[in-house]
């Protein structure tokens, strides 16, 4: 069957995923340059100063990108960057730092890391099975909580470490709080040059291969080795960790109670490079539905309205894939942080009341981690607390049917 690209894409870059498909790196890097320089294509976009390519994210620099680290010099009331949606030359400029040798880029940040509380431990494992081996590391609190302990899996994104993403989002102190377990999965440079999770590849969209059976294999380690309580198991992740979580949401509905996808796409939103590039800049709604054969994973979205690195309506279609046949119905409510962005929050609820999704989208945010810390990167310490409201909607969920770490 031949290979489909997926509609809307420019020329250049068609004939580009075409060479890079055919294993013809260095002839897809030449074109991309010429078209970097306008050569190819008759109008090219100017690309901002400060993009690169996390994998398959195009990262924007903090200064230049609204909800990153926000600078007061930026020029706007709400100290972010107003400027257009990513164009075409960015994401060729991300493209083409795709086949810069990985030696050329730096590694994941490792924030020092804060205290711990007396009895509390932040420690890196390892799970090793048949697709492979993944470092974690796990906080366990100090608060011995009230019987066996909820767990949450938190996938970072793009660039980021485990260190990195626990201190931007501020999960240990939560986990402290409500007495439950925080594992981190790290993705390695050996597996994605940029350390974002496969989320585009067939391989890794599926129960028992690749990297769902990574991450799920961590989980299970940790219910064998802790007292987890297995109908209150959760996965969150960030942008490429997002999307990776959308997928687990999907694959394995057994294992976790719901699901939190930032700024990320919905599971099947792409089978290769090309089609990913294509959802990250249009969306456009192509994503694989929910199986009506197995129950659907409650999930919390939170994507922000000026996101340039992946289109905002990847977040409409992670609520509609959360919520699809279900007949449920979406009550909108407004909000505001004070001092900080605004927001609409959608609630999907089954016609007997049961919540099977909220969608917040956050008014002015860039690609960011809502109400993060500035300790770590991709923050947004303007938006609502995605963090405490992610835990929120999660200790509300249970499983409804219990498993254990060899279920398969």
């Amino acid at each position: 069957m031949p290979h489909i690209l997926p509609p809307g894409l420019p020329p250049g870059m068609v004939e580009a995923a075409r060479l890079t498909k055919a294993g013809k790196l260095t002839e897809a890097t030449r074109l991309i340059q010429r078209l970097l320089q306008g050569k190819d294509e008759r109008q090219p976009e100017t690309a901002s100063p400060g993009a690169t390519l996390e994998g398959e994210f195009v990262r924007l620099d903090p200064a230049t990108d609204a909800g990153s680290r926000p600078s007061p010099e930026s020029g706007t009331t709400d100290g972010t960057r107003s400027r257009p949606r990513t164009g075409l030359g960015e994401t060729l400029r991300g493209l083409a730092a795709r086949f810069k040798p990985t030696g050329l880029h730096g590694g994941a940040p490792h924030p020092s890391p804060d205290p711990l509380p007396d009895g509390a431990s932040f420690v890196t494992l390892s799970h090793s099975g048949t697709a492979g081996t993944r470092a974690y590391k796990l906080y366990v609190p100090a608060n011995p909580g009230d019987g066996p302990r909820p767990l949450v899996v938190m996938l970072h994104g793009c660039t980021q470490s485990p260190d990195d993403f626990a201190a931007g989002t501020g999960m240990n102190a939560l986990a402290e709080l409500h007495g439950l377990l925080v594992a981190y999965p790290e993705q390695p440079a050996l597996a994605n040059a940029q350390r974002c999770w496969n989320w585009f590849r067939p391989e890794d969209q599926r129960r028992d291969e690749g990297e769902p059976a990574l991450i799920a294999g961590i989980t299970r380690d940790i219910m064998r080795d802790h007292r987890v309580d297995p109908q209150r198991i959760y996965i969150a992740g960030l942008s490429a960790g997002g999307a990776a979580a959308a997928i687990m949401g999907t694959t394995y509905p057994d294992l976790y109670a719901a699901v939190g996808v930032h700024s990320g796409l919905p599971a099947g939103a792409a089978h290769d490079l090309p089609s990913a590039l294509a959802a990250m800049h249009q969306g456009g709604g192509h994503h694989r539905k929910a199986s009506p054969t197995r129950p659907m994973v409650p999930t919390i979205v939170f994507h922000g309205d000026r996101d340039h690195v992946v289109h905002p309506s990847n977040g409409d279609d992670v609520a509609s894939q959360a919520s699809d046949g279900s007949g449920s119905r979406a009550e909108v409510l407004q909000g505001h942080k004070p001092g900080g962005r605004s927001y609409s929050r959608s609630i999907h609820r089954t016609p007997d009341g049961r919540t099977l999704c909220e969608h917040w989208t956050i008014h002015g945010a860039g690609h960011a981690w809502a109400g993060g810390s500035p300790s770590g990167s991709y923050t947004d310490p303007q938006g609502p607390d995605a963090s405490a409201e992610m835990l929120r909607f999660f200790l509300d969920q249970r499983s409804s049917k219990p498993n254990s770490p060899e279920a398969e």
